[in-house]
């Protein structure tokens, strides 16, 4: 349950029908927020915000939720026929996510008793047209839900935008730190940083790596002891991590440099952060361990300065807050090209999250061929086995373009004794010489946000709120029919 925000419910009606019709409408609203909210489905309070029934009080009531920095989102029910021109002000000014509901208080026609006054009361059929028609002719983006607002589906589905609407909060609010700059003359990790914060909301910090070398200069021995022991008590340490042991220093270091790391970004206000292996001047190590445990905590982390993949991972992480599956820096490494099996494997040097780890991970320290420092400690998994989603942010030059893939995640073949990393392996869907066509065409990066807490409709809730480009590779994708959407979009977004 998310309780720094909530959303709100307004209602559409007008006078037309009377004072009793007024409270039937008051009545009715109260009646749905209240069940929503003690359904368990919607993981963010409801808020009912009252009826509407002029321009002025409509103008009134989305200025109120621009302003309220607990309010997500709004979702709108037009109960009886509500004029949409008094939505106009109201809309042309609303900055926050919008959900359209179009759902009706009784759930079946009373047959043997429905007369004219029930007609007048209860036409949301023809209310929410209205609406709709307004919303269009303004290009009001948005997310409509259609069922009985008791529906387990219906109920589903605005529980994924409110859980967007909330990343979407957070996201007006995030400071992403840059530890050095992007890895020398890599195109794609790099992107418009004004435009950015202009079209998504987040900010990008510079900071020098001697930043968090004097954090580092001020963590005691203490604060190493408990980490190290936090360590011992969730991870399983390789012989020479242990006490005593030959690298048992390196685990040490990795725990101070995360202690020097999570207080630099607590003071700082950031919630995403990239570190750079070119950037290590005055620490022990590429904080790899650091930054695997920081993003199982939430924060966003990109590797080589990406930023934009720092600031997505923040912001799934934070749509699946509560859900199973987890969310997790990854990179495309290596094909396995067997048929219909075809799979790629997934990792980074070091920076793969916990949170998808199919076992307890181990923690071992290895050397490191780049960087140029001491051999880092990191935790050492495969991802466990099921569906997910890997996710980009792309600057095209003239827009932002999401690109998402649908994945399958799978065991691998064999045992991986000499891969000293975290790893998952998976088939792309629909397969690995489509989508990686696809991904290709599309300029996608070879860093993804990866989530197997998420659906698709997350994403098109996302991309519909922020109004970039969304380009989907699944299941049905083919590479011309790819071909021919991006063509359609260079056109729209020109």
């Amino acid at each position: 349950m998310y309780t720094n925000h909530e959303v709100w419910f307004i209602t559409g009606a007008q006078l037309l029908y009377g004072g009793e019709a007024v409270v039937a409408v008051d009545a009715h609203s109260t009646g749905i927020v209240k069940g929503l909210n003690d359904s368990g489905k919607i993981p963010v309070k409801v808020v009912y915000k009252g009826t509407v029934n002029s321009s002025r009080e409509v103008a009134a009531a989305f200025s109120a939720a621009n302003n309220d920095p607990r309010c997500a989102g709004v979702i709108t029910w037009m109960h009886t026929f509500s004029p949409a021109k008094m939505w106009i002000k109201g809309l042309q000014e609303f900055r926050k996510p919008l959900l359209h509901l179009h759902t009706q208080f009784n759930k079946e026609i009373p047959w043997g008793e429905i007369d004219m006054d029930f007609m007048n009361l209860n036409q949301s059929a023809h209310g929410d047209r209205e609406f709709g028609h307004i919303a269009s002719r303004l290009h009001a983006r948005r997310k409509v839900v259609v069922g009985h607002w008791a529906d387990e589906g219906v109920q589903a589905r605005i529980a994924v935008w409110t859980r967007v609407a909330v990343a979407w909060a957070d996201a007006q609010e995030m400071v992403v730190v840059r530890f050095g700059d992007n890895m020398n003359n890599v195109a794609v990790t790099d992107g418009d940083k004004l435009e950015a914060e202009a079209r998504l909301g987040y900010h990008v910090d510079y900071y020098g790596i001697g930043c968090l070398v004097a954090y580092q200069e001020a963590v005691t021995e203490g604060d190493v002891d408990a980490l190290v022991e936090e360590y011992e008590r969730l991870y399983d340490l390789a012989d020479n991590c242990k006490r005593g042991a030959r690298d048992h220093r390196q685990v040490r270091e990795a725990a101070r440099e995360e202690v020097a790391l999570r207080r630099f970004l607590r003071d700082k206000g950031a919630m995403a952060f990239t570190t750079n292996f070119d950037a290590l001047h005055g620490l022990d190590q590429l904080p790899g361990l650091a930054c695997q445990r920081l993003m199982a905590e939430g924060y966003g982390f990109g590797a080589e300065g990406d930023w934009k993949t720092a600031a997505l991972l923040r912001t799934l992480w934070v749509m699946a807050l509560g859900l199973p599956g987890g969310t997790s820096f990854m990179e495309d490494y290596t094909y396995h090209f067997k048929g219909e099996r075809s799979a790629i494997l997934q990792s980074h040097m070091l920076e793969v999250s916990p949170e998808i780890a199919a076992r307890r991970p181990r923690l071992e320290v290895h050397p490191l061929g780049i960087g140029g420092k001491a051999d880092p400690a990191r935790l050492v998994f495969t991802a466990g086995p099921g569906a997910g989603i890997a996710a980009t942010i792309v600057d095209t030059g003239n827009r932002f373009r999401m690109i998402v893939n649908n994945v399958d995640v799978i065991e691998p073949e064999a045992a991986l004794p000499k891969l000293p990393v975290a790893s998952a392996l998976w088939i792309p869907r629909p397969s690995l010489e489509v989508s990686a066509a696809a991904w290709i065409l599309a300029g996608g990066t070879h860093h993804t946000a990866f989530t197997r807490a998420l659906t698709n409709e997350y994403f098109e809730d996302y991309a519909e709120i922020a109004g970039i480009e969304l380009l989907t590779i699944d299941e049905r994708t083919t590479v011309n029919g790819f071909k021919f959407e991006m063509k359609v979009n260079e056109i729209y977004y020109r």
